[in-house]
């Protein structure tokens, strides 16, 4: 085979490579910017705000190493809405509940039809539980617009080095001369 045939079907497997890289890249970009926007303006919407330095729900041992750097702040990202899920939101059900579940508490008040208690307990840990798992689920979306963003910043990085290697190999094709072979040198220096 000519070496110039040889660099030229490189060259434009790279330049191939390099038009994937690039869409990968902005469709991850895209992806990230519309999971950041749709969380944010979702959970600004909702306006839940954690509790102020100081208060006594963030003296809990079990919400305060948690929620401290988020005092006084509203959730509006991903990581604030798991963090107020699982240690504000999630200590509080346990509370309510006494560790039990919604499905155990809704079964023992459906056992005990005029426990009124029961039942108060039961709405309050179904809200919660509701919440809980709407705002953990805004944080999965959060999270998959971040790993968006290093697919698109790692896309990016290996475009950039697929141009380089293209444009070296559109001028390593234009320095070989149109009679070299890749393989004559090899086979005549063997004989």
């Amino acid at each position: 085979m000519q070496r110039k045939t040889l660099d030229m079907l490189l060259t434009a497997g790279g330049g191939l490579l390099l038009v994937v890289l690039l869409a990968i890249g902005a469709v991850a970009s895209w992806g990230y910017s519309y999971a950041n926007g749709t969380v944010h303006s979702q959970l600004a919407a909702q306006k839940i705000f954690f509790p102020a330095k100081g208060s006594a729900e963030l003296a809990s041992p079990k919400i305060a190493p948690y929620l401290d750097k988020y005092a006084g702040q509203q959730v509006v990202n991903g990581a604030q809405a798991e963090a107020y899920a699982n240690h504000f939101i999630a200590v509080h059900l346990q509370k309510i509940g006494g560790g039990k579940t919604y499905a155990q508490l809704s079964a023992a008040s459906l056992a005990q039809p005029k426990n009124a208690t029961l039942k108060a307990e039961v709405a309050s840990v179904f809200q919660g539980t509701t919440l809980r798992g709407l705002l953990l689920e805004a944080y999965a979306f959060w999270l998959v617009g971040q790993v968006a963003f290093w697919v698109s910043i790692g896309a990016w990085a290996l475009a950039f080095l697929m141009l380089m290697l293209v444009a070296l190999g559109l001028l390593h094709s234009r320095r070989v001369s149109a009679g070299e072979t890749v393989l004559r040198p090899r086979l005549a220096a063997a004989a």
